[in-house]
């Protein structure tokens, strides 16, 4: 089945430009006229060559495991510390809103996977180049999936690296033969990306499935350990539930940053639905919609006692940077606690990193081998695929060293990338593409959200922007 690049302004003739293939120059087909069984052989064949539309055999059951690998991350563990600020009730409100908010971007982007009949967007920037033209349609969604793929696969291998040195150092006192060994930050990053790079040469999205399964369990795993230790472990002593005077903190919006940030893998959906088999009569999107609605049920199982029993026990204790509540759970766990159990945590939370590493990372993965493909009009030969994912791999490696406190910028480029892509975009694409009655309920629901959603990105931006000016900001520039 084809993909569209659409640089289009006129939705009613819809012509697409097929990108360039070994068998067919660059032409204008017509997306009304283009069922699968007769799209442009090139068109298909390019696709065939790439790692997220290679296999075409994606099942329910993948789906899930690439959703929920995704979708819980280590932003998770800050999600207390949001509730420091917000209070119970707001805390709860607002993860419960931005909850079913995205939940409702994810069902659009399902919708709009098959924008029309006979045709697959499978990659988020040209869902884009669809709704808003050739132009805009980049500017607006180059940068969110670039952040998305790039800055999570360089998050991922700071707190995956930072994570693997303190199971080490639990497991290898001072005073013995391995605790006199301990590695600097930097190796512990190199061991983590190379890990990262063996598992990553897996050549395509579907191959990854049974990778995905194992941090979907892991994920699951050690924060399901963390609240429920915490619950068995009762709260610390002198904790505190009182919301810090605007004056001393301004964390309001940086609070509901966190909140949003913490769910994430919207730049993945289209990516992921791309690997299920569909034609002109039988159609993927049921099939993935039943594998949201999985993954969905269990996510949020995970989230809301993670927030609501980590504010309960540890209160205004837990740090709003790092892992949040795993370093409080170390701090006030950690003497009557077994280190075996706070040591399999942080394996745990490495696994997780390195396997939600290969999903974040297959999109920029492909982005590499469309250009060699498109350019050479030939599929990548092996040693070209291996070099190109090293060289990726160097490059987040590279920039984890030089920015190990990428970390404390998440809210302001969250709120630039994450935030619109999450909760503005699908809204806006699904009225640009669907062009329901103007005021209708569909129509108004969407262009009040997608509007809101963009409004509150500024406003966060703004908050983080006056918050590192309060604050200041710790550059420890290649000294991780």
């Amino acid at each position: 089945m084809g993909e569209v690049v659409v640089p289009i302004e006129d939705h009613d003739s819809m012509q697409v430009y097929a990108p360039p293939t070994p068998t067919a120059p660059l032409e204008i087909i017509t997306v009304k006229d283009t069922p699968v069984a007769s799209a442009p052989p090139g068109v298909v064949e390019l696709e065939s060559w790439l790692p997220l539309t290679e296999s075409r055999n994606g099942t329910t059951f993948s789906a899930v495991f690439h959703l929920l690998c995704s979708g819980i991350g280590f932003q998770a563990l800050l999600l207390p510390a949001a509730f420091s600020s917000l209070g119970w009730a707001w805390g709860t409100i607002c993860l419960s809103i931005a909850y079913t908010w995205q939940l409702y971007t994810t069902w659009l982007l399902v919708d709009l996977h098959e924008p029309v009949p006979g045709s697959r967007c499978s990659r988020f920037v040209r869902l884009s180049i669809i709704a808003f033209g050739q132009r805009l349609g980049k500017l607006l969604a180059i940068f969110p999936v670039m952040y998305l793929s790039g800055g999570s696969c360089v998050m991922l291998i700071i707190t995956g690296g930072n994570s693997m040195k303190q199971f080490f150092n639990i497991l290898c006192e001072e005073g013995t033969m391995c605790g006199s060994k301990s590695l600097s930050g930097t190796h512990w990053f190199l061991i983590f990306t190379c890990v990262a790079l063996i598992i990553g040469q897996l050549p395509t999205l579907n191959s990854l499935a049974r990778v995905s399964l194992i941090g979907a369990i892991t994920s699951i795993g050690y924060i399901t350990m963390i609240w429920t230790l915490s619950i068995s472990k009762g709260r610390t002593n002198g904790v505190s539930y009182s919301i810090p005077d605007a004056e001393e903190s301004g964390n309001i919006l940086n609070a509901i940053s966190i909140v949003m940030l913490a769910f994430r893998g919207h730049n993945l959906i289209l990516e992921i639905q791309g690997t299920f088999p569909s034609d002109s009569k039988h159609s993927c999107r049921k099939s993935m919609w039943r594998g949201v609605m999985v993954s969905y049920i269990i996510i949020p199982m995970c989230l809301f006692p993670l927030a609501i029993v980590g504010f309960w026990a540890y209160g205004n204790k837990i740090p709003a940077k790092g892992v949040g509540i795993l370093t409080a759970f170390s701090q006030f766990r950690g003497q009557d606690m077994s280190k075996l159990v706070i040591g399999l945590i942080y394996l745990w939370l490495t696994i997780s990193c390195v396997t939600s590493y290969q999903i974040y990372a297959m999109p920029a993965f492909d982005n590499l081998e469309f250009v060699y493909a498109s350019s050479r009009k030939r599929r990548c030969p092996g040693w070209v695929r291996v070099g190109l994912r090293l060289f990726f791999g160097g490059i987040t490696f590279f920039i984890a060293v030089a920015f190990p406190f990428l970390g404390s910028l998440a809210p302001l480029i969250g709120g630039m990338a994450v935030v619109p892509l999450t909760f503005a975009y699908p809204c806006l694409m699904w009225i640009s593409i669907r062009k329901p009655r103007p005021k209708s309920g569909m129509w108004s629901l969407n262009l009040g959200l997608g509007c809101f959603g963009i409004v509150l990105s500024i406003v966060l931006v703004v908050a983080a922007v006056w918050n590192l000016a309060d604050q200041g900001l710790d550059a420890n520039f290649f000294s991780p």
